[in-house]
Order: structure tokens, then C-alpha cells, then sequence
């Protein structure tokens, strides 16, 4: 398949061997240690989501990218506000994490009642207190695949924290990283 090719090739599905169950995949998967961040956007979509399909993409440009469910909340408010950011947490903010992973939690700005921060400069995205660090993005690209899209960010400013330990998820369990080396 061409690497730049963003479309489902179906006769390759049927030729070979079948995809595995999304069950099983989800299984494996949980084995793959990441960080957990809250993508938050702002504005008249002030919305937050807690989110460990993250990564960065490039240093030129400096780009970011995060994977969202297109039946997520934060799939239409990213798409329409078009700027977001993302906070890293730290371990002592486990319990905003499982907040904002909470589908049953009030929407809209009363979310982030009794939690600490502020508007980003550059997006107006919330910018969690005591986030290990925080990235500003301006929407770039976004490629639709499965059941979810792949929202890629142009970095427009940075800033970190204290040397908090980085919150891990893993095996269905949240989780610290080891200190950072000095």
C-alpha cells in the first residue's frame, strides 16, 4: 500500500488474513504504556477530553497529533473551534483525568467547575493548573480513518510545569513515570 494513500484498499481485506476483533485489539493495546493529557478547546465550544492517543508528529513544522472517536463530543467542538490545546497531566491530577474521561459529567463550561486554569494566549483553550506541560495548537490537517480522525496540530506555544512525574495509563490503571533525570 502507498504510504501516502489514505484510503481503505477492501480487495487487500479480502486476500489476506482478516483484521483482528476490535475486542482483541483494545486488549493488547492496554499493554502499551502512554500518557494521559486533556485536549481542551475553547471558546463558544469550551469543551475537555481526557486523551492518551497522543503524540507528536514533526519538529518541522512542530506538530502534534491526537486520535478522537467521531461519536466523541470533542470530535465536533475540535473540528469547529479549530485551535485546541493539550495539557500533560501529572500524577496528582489522576483524578481530573478520570473527570474529563467521564461521558456522564455535565458539558459546556460547568466541566470545569472547582478546576484550576486559564485561557491560552493563542487558542483560548483551557490550560490546566499543574499540568507537567501544555502545548497550543492551531488545527492543520485531519484525516478521517475508521471510526476515528487523526486531528494533526501546528505547535504555536509551549510552556511546562514543575518536574512533576509524568501520569501514566496502562492495563486498564492509572500509574506514574519514572522521575525526570536532572
Amino acid at each position: 500500500m502507498n504510504s501516502a494513500s489514505t484510503e481503505l484498499n477492501p480487495a487487500a481485506l479480502n486476500s489476506g488474513p482478516r483484521p483482528v476483533e476490535s475486542a482483541r485489539l483494545r486488549e493488547v493495546m492496554a499493554r502499551f504504556a502512554t500518557g494521559v493529557t486533556v485536549i481542551t478547546v475553547g471558546g463558544e465550544h469550551l469543551h475537555a477530553m481526557t486523551a492518551n492517543a497522543f503524540s507528536s508528529v514533526s519538529l518541522n513544522p512542530p506538530s502534534v497529533l491526537c486520535s478522537v472517536g467521531h461519536s466523541a463530543v470533542m470530535h465536533g467542538a475540535l473540528s469547529s473551534a479549530g485551535r485546541f490545546a493539550v495539557n500533560i497531566l501529572g500524577v496528582p491530577q489522576e483524578g481530573l483525568a478520570r473527570h474529563f474521561a467521564d461521558k456522564r459529567r455535565t458539558l459546556g463550561a460547568a466541566q470545569f467547575d472547582g478546576v484550576e486554569w486559564r485561557p491560552g494566549e493563542h487558542t483560548g483553550a483551557p490550560l490546566i493548573a499543574g499540568s507537567v506541560a501544555w502545548l497550543e495548537c492551531e488545527l492543520t490537517a485531519s484525516h478521517s480513518f475508521g471510526d476515528h480522525t487523526i486531528f494533526i496540530g501546528t505547535v504555536l506555544a509551549t510552556g511546562q510545569g514543575d518536574d512533576e512525574n509524568g501520569l501514566l495509563f496502562v492495563n486498564g490503571r492509572f500509574g506514574s513515570s519514572v522521575p525526570a533525570l536532572r
